[in-house]
């Protein structure tokens, strides 16, 4: 799982001024997922708290640093573009560091997002 040091997150996260402040995604213990691995030899909830949920609250359920991600109107493919590539000065990159079937995970866990009760 990827962790970024606290000090980060209560200086400003992992992104300051539009640069990455954690260690590369690929170089952080993120946990590959072979080809062809099912969605259910991972945890994606796990994976998105400890990767995503920097930016994006709530789990993804509200505005942080990133926008809120419950009811996306961006396509999958856009979703899993956006995980796999990025968007400078906003977000990294995690292509290197997640599978595709960790991409699709995480699309479907964002898909699945509904209000805390």
């Amino acid at each position: 799982m990827l962790a970024f040091p606290l000090h980060a997150q209560e200086k400003s996260g992992p992104m300051q001024s539009g640069t990455h402040t954690g260690p590369p995604a690929a170089a952080a213990g993120v946990p590959a997922v072979q080809t062809g691995a099912s969605a259910e030899e991972f945890d994606v909830d796990k994976l998105f708290a400890g990767t995503c949920g920097w930016c994006h609250s709530k789990g993804g359920r509200e505005v942080g640093k990133g926008p809120r991600l419950m009811n996306s109107e961006s396509s999958d493919e856009a979703l899993a573009s956006r995980i796999r590539n990025g968007k400078t000065g906003q977000m990294p990159a995690f292509g290197s560091a997640f599978s595709e079937t960790q991409i699709r995970a995480i699309v479907a866990y964002i898909r699945g997002l509904r209000p805390e009760n």
